[in-house]
């Protein structure tokens, strides 16, 4: 018999505060999850509960983690402006994505 397991996948996402708010960029292997605990402020101490970064405003999907990670990286270091792009190269209304993962 042959199992087949789907592939992991991991994320590099970007969280606002707001339209043209505060910005966090991030890696995980559950969007899902990741989001809701920006949402929810799960460590009180963070920069996303500091900053209320909680909508999901872009991501992009890896099956490598180290593309992931070498994309996460390559974001945060661009510069405000050219991450803003990004995010409205694809989402230009700013909608929360959240509500559409499970969906």
């Amino acid at each position: 018999m042959i199992y087949y397991r789907e592939p992991y996948k991991y994320y590099v996402y970007i969280m606002a505060s707001d339209k043209n708010g505060t910005l966090y960029t991030g890696i995980t292997n559950d969007i899902s999850r990741r989001s809701f605990e920006h949402k929810t402020h799960l460590n009180k101490n963070s920069f996303s509960s500091r900053y209320k970064t909680t909508k999901l405003v872009y991501m992009e999907i890896f099956e490598n983690p180290e593309y992931a990670i070498k994309r996460e990286k390559q974001i945060k270091s661009w510069s405000r402006i050219k991450k803003i792009k990004l995010i409205e190269s694809v989402n230009p209304q700013w909608v929360d994505m959240f509500y559409s993962l499970n969906s």
